[in-house]
């Protein structure tokens, strides 16, 4: 679904995934293969910078190692996706690029403890399966507010000048205590359609602070989002728009009840 048109460029899109269940990591469903055709579609990057929403710090850091981790921050799921190794390299050379595009912010530059969490190799197993391209995540700070992940993005946006693909991770609904988990086609509730339209219809605006930064606040928003760190990852690549790309919607879909997958392409 196209929301604005424009001439194309020669810059890396943007894209927030809505990555759902780490079970998408294996199965076979209208969102793999979306993400499948997306890693088909877009231009190669040259590194991809994820913010996946499960990084979530007290302050901004960032992967700066030479060979990440695979990390499976999860808990009672199939053997399978415990077995599941996501091999691609670091770029410590993108990690300190970023960090001196926010500077003068403070960013830790993470050698040792970190990796890529589920968020990250879930979506990129099934988009660039080979693993060879260089993956860097820069983590949520959640001391922040809402506005200051749309303005990270706008510092960010220069990266997609340079071959990176910029990737947000998350869900733009997000309710686990009132997901229907044994059926994933149950009906949405109310809150939740009304809250992703109110996403949909917004991401194109050119209101500041975009309305989006303040969404959190809607009684839906509240609903939709017990807590932010699934909802952020949008804000940044909404803030690396550049006001007149083409903004694609090319997954839609809320799974059992509470559970977004909507995603957005910038460019």
């Amino acid at each position: 679904m196209s929301i604005n048109t424009s001439e194309h460029t020669n810059r890396m899109p943007a894209v927030f995934i809505g990555h759902g269940s780490p079970m998408n990591a294996v199965a076979d469903n209208p969102y793999t293969k979306a993400w499948e055709e997306l890693g088909k579609t877009l231009p190669r990057p040259n590194a991809i910078l994820v913010i996946s929403a499960h990084w979530y710090t007290n302050g901004t850091a960032i992967t700066a190692m030479q060979k990440p981790k695979t990390i499976h921050d999860f808990g009672g799921f199939p053997d399978e996706l415990y077995q599941i190794q996501y091999p691609a390299p670091g770029s410590p050379e993108l990690a300190k690029r970023v960090a001196e595009i926010l500077a003068p912010q403070d960013i830790f530059l993470d050698k040792t403890e970190w990796g890529l969490d589920h968020g990250t190799w879930e979506i990129l197993v099934r988009m660039y399966p080979q693993a060879d391209i260089p993956v860097v995540q820069l983590s949520i700070d959640g001391s922040k507010p809402a506005a200051w992940h749309h303005e990270l993005g706008q510092k960010l946006s220069s990266l997609r000048d340079e071959g990176v693909l910029i990737m947000g991770s998350g869900n733009v609904v997000h309710n686990l205590r009132a997901m229907n988990w044994q059926n994933s086609a149950a009906e949405p509730y109310p809150w939740a359609l009304t809250f992703e339209r109110f996403v949909y219809d917004n991401l194109n605006s050119h209101e500041k602070p975009h309305p989006l930064s303040k969404a959190l606040d809607r009684e839906d928003g509240k609903l939709s989002n017990p807590s932010p760190e699934h909802f952020l990852p949008i804000l940044p690549i909404l803030g690396a728009w550049d006001g007149s790309e083409p903004i694609s919607v090319p997954i839609e879909g809320v799974v059992s009840g509470s559970l977004s997958m909507m995603s957005v392409v910038i460019g």
